[in-house]
């Protein structure tokens, strides 16, 4: 079947006015700040994300001509912000020349749909709205780099959303080790049933998992500081060569997130430096280094991408889920994702997500490390034309992969294939972990 979901239309609408909302919470003198030095200035995502519609629909399937060729490749593409980048100094353009630039593209774009469905008989791009959907789902994606962007930003370059509720800090399960039987794990989707997939996610294929036990809540902020309190930071055996050289010449010694005061240590979140002993169970969002010397100081490891699937879509019947609590679409029972919550909330706290096994929010409240380097599954096709590095760019060892969804991951991403990825050292991602342990 080639034609588009109908709702395409109102899904673009939907993902413009929220790109809207979070880049309306920065201050008219913030758009040149740079709160993270290894991604772009604030002003660069502003132009981006109309930037990279444009370059997907209008040039890259309806192959027309530009309106503003300067503005499509100095916004086209961003960064993988990796230790060594240094910025490269641009005269950026105001914020109202952006502005007029976002909306001129809007306007042409709402108008392509019936040219773009006109293609689809001969375009898998165009086939079921594809192309539209990719935009969609980038912008989405770019709603969750904004706000962790968004974080490490000064308070007064930022505006407080009214009415925002306080983060959540009781409720949380008590930790628990759940085994995990093996058996037969499927990974990806069938390119021709999943109304749309990034390229990493195909194909769909087999493998089989040896049984493990995964811990049934991610670790918790109270449990990570024993792990500081302990010197894990200065015990030498816990890093890799790699780590520890990252974490020497960076001067890490906890978690981004958290920070010392007179009175002890706080956890950051976008507007407010809660407490510790506040969010002690919160889960402990750290980088993919930091997670696995926890994990070898607790002598276990991260589960691999499959041991993740397994205990996540996984149940005894051998049945696969589409999500941890079922195959009935996410809700506010089922855990903290699709910007229901503006922080995180205690681990647990949402039984209704528990997996087939048990295991508490392996979808939502944080993405989750594995031991897995990002990688190609066998038969990998970069599909889209438009786009080819999208998933090749970075199969170069060097990142690993993240499973699951965080409060602020949208529901759409939250489907069972969807893979997310960075490199070990970076640390300001919605991201948190466990351990397995195997044998």
């Amino acid at each position: 079947m080639n034609a588009a979901p109908a709702d395409l239309p109102a899904r673009l609408e939907a993902a413009w006015e929220r790109s809207d909302l979070v880049l309306g919470l920065l201050t008219e003198d913030a758009w040149l700040e740079r709160p993270i030095a290894l991604r772009q200035p604030c002003i660069f995502y502003l132009g981006h994300l109309p930037a990279f519609a444009w370059n997907q629909v209008w040039r890259g399937v309806l192959g027309r001509p530009s309106f503003n060729a300067e503005f499509d490749k100095l916004f086209e593409r961003g960064i993988d912000p990796v230790g060594d980048y240094v910025p490269t100094t641009v005269a950026w353009p105001a914020a109202a020349e952006v502005l007029a630039y976002r909306d001129r593209v809007r306007a042409a774009l709402r108008d392509a749909f019936d040219d773009v469905a006109a293609l689809a008989a001969g375009d898998p791009l165009a086939e079921r709205g594809r192309i539209w959907q990719l935009a969609i789902e980038h912008e989405l994606m770019h709603h969750e780099t904004l706000l962790y962007m968004f974080q490490q930003l000064d308070g007064r370059y930022k505006r407080r959303p009214p009415g925002l509720r306080a983060p959540a800090t009781r409720g949380a399960a008590a930790p628990a080790r759940i085994r995990i039987p093996g058996g037969r794990v499927t990974l990806g989707a069938a390119f021709e049933r999943l109304p749309f997939g990034w390229d990493n996610e195909f194909p769909e294929h087999a493998v089989e998992v040896a049984p493990f036990a995964m811990d049934a809540t991610p670790v918790r902020n109270a449990e990570y500081l024993a792990f500081v309190d302990a010197g894990g930071y200065g015990t030498r055996r816990l890093w890799s060569d790699e780590a520890w050289a990252w974490k020497e010449k960076a001067g890490v010694r906890h978690p981004t997130f958290w920070a010392r005061n007179g009175k002890g240590w706080t956890c950051r979140t976008m507007f407010d430096a809660v407490p510790l002993e506040d969010a002690a169970d919160w889960p402990a969002c750290v980088s993919w280094a930091e997670a696995r010397a926890y994990a070898t100081w607790k002598g276990m490891d991260l589960p691999t991408e499959a041991e993740f699937h397994r205990a996540a879509f996984g149940s005894p019947a051998g049945a696969v889920r589409e999500h941890p609590w079922g195959d009935t679409a996410p809700c506010p029972e089922h855990g903290s994702l699709d910007f229901r919550d503006w922080a995180p909330t205690p681990v647990g706290s949402h039984p209704a997500g528990a997996s087939a096994w048990g295991v508490h929010e392996l979808v939502g409240n944080g993405w989750e490390w594995t031991s897995s380097v990002f990688a190609p599954y066998p038969g990998f096709t970069a599909y889209a034309r438009t786009y080819p590095g999208y998933s090749a760019d970075f199969f170069d060892g060097k990142h690993y992969a993240m499973l699951g969804a965080s409060w602020a991951t949208d529901a759409a991403l939250a489907r069972r294939s969807f893979r997310n990825w960075f490199q070990p050292h970076y640390p300001y991602v919605f991201a948190k972990f466990r351990c397995v342990a195997r044998g």
